[in-house]
């Protein structure tokens, strides 16, 4: 499972480095301060492994029959995690999609 996020992650990363420029990230980080997009991106790559993570071990905790999870909650949080990881799927697609647009304008 964890796979598809860092191959994700190194993705996006590997776009916000060539988007950043190298040393133009640091004064855009500077003008932005804290919270900007980058942040926020991260933040959101965090939640879906995290959510990811969360439902695997409810997962291997129902099947080891451990008191206390129940089917249905396992159901839930695996949706939870897999609508989070698609979402985030999309929105890797639409920034490499912008971002080759961008590239492919005339100047």
């Amino acid at each position: 499972m964890s796979s598809p996020i860092q191959s994700s992650l190194q993705a996006l990363q590997t776009l916000a480095a060539q988007a950043a420029g190298g040393a133009k990230a640091a004064s855009v980080q500077t003008s932005v301060g804290a919270g900007g997009f980058a942040d926020e991106l991260a933040a959101s790559i965090d939640r879906i492994n995290r959510l990811q993570q969360q439902a695997g071990a409810k997962g291997l905790a129902f099947q080891s029959g451990a008191p206390g999870v129940e089917l249905d909650d396992l159901m839930v949080d695996m949706q939870k995690a897999s609508l989070a990881f698609q979402m985030g799927v999309q929105v890797r697609n639409r920034l490499i999609s912008a971002y080759r647009d961008i590239m492919n304008m005339q100047v």
